[in-house]
């Protein structure tokens, strides 16, 4: 009884954690953000902010080289504290400055701030041994 409600049969593993926080962190930026900034940008359709006064064109560009490249990388394993970094920093953007750091009511950052501490984490602890950087 006491391994089930210590959870004992589930075997302790922070490099598994770490794949499973990866890929799921990845695939679900790439596919529900990345990728339809990336068909925006390809087709001339994206309807982006200009939050920096910079123009909406070199924004959206850096939010898909991060939502959707480097996603894939973290997925992979593949360069994931640089790849991290990127993304904290986009969604450090998306909360802070773009949803005006706003965790409740229309308009706010609440998801952008999810994933930040997601991927804070893995800029923190690295990608793990089930990685590409690890080979």
């Amino acid at each position: 009884m006491k391994k089930i409600l210590t959870l004992e049969f589930i075997p302790r593993s922070a490099d598994l954690a770490l794949l499973v926080l990866r890929v799921w962190l990845g695939a679900t930026m790439l596919s529900l953000h990345g990728w339809g900034k990336l068909l925006g940008l390809i087709n001339g359709t994206s309807k982006f902010p200009d939050i920096f006064g910079i123009g909406a064109m070199p924004v959206l560009i850096v939010a898909v080289f991060a939502e959707f490249l480097c996603s894939a990388f973290l997925i992979l394993g593949l360069w994931s504290r640089l790849a991290a970094f990127f993304l904290a920093t986009t969604m450090g953007t998306a909360f802070f400055v773009a949803h005006g750091a706003k965790l409740s009511g229309q308009g706010n950052g609440e998801l952008a701030f999810v994933y930040l501490a997601g991927f804070v984490s893995i800029l923190i602890a690295g990608a793990g041994k089930f990685s590409v950087d690890q080979k």
